[in-house]
């Protein structure tokens, strides 16, 4: 499980908890009023992984060359 802290608390210690992701490759989630609002997570030089991450996340468009948003034209009169 991700370790979870609070804003204040990561703020003055925030070395310490880079250090921590470096060493241990976990990620660390930064809290807000304990909603979870950013996410660290350790670099990878490994290109296939950041493949991986964006596969299935591209629309497929049927028609790419039709214009989109026309019907967004009348909200603006």
């Amino acid at each position: 499980m991700e370790k979870r802290v609070a804003k204040s608390r990561f703020k003055p210690h925030a070395l310490e908890y880079f250090r921590e992701v470096e060493r241990t490759g976990k990620a660390l989630i930064i809290t807000d009023r304990g909603k979870p609002v950013l996410k660290i997570i350790p670099c990878s030089e490994d290109p296939s992984e950041a493949v991986s991450i964006l596969r299935n996340s591209v629309i497929k468009y049927e028609n790419p060359m039709e214009p989109v948003g026309l019907n967004d034209w009348d909200a603006l009169e």
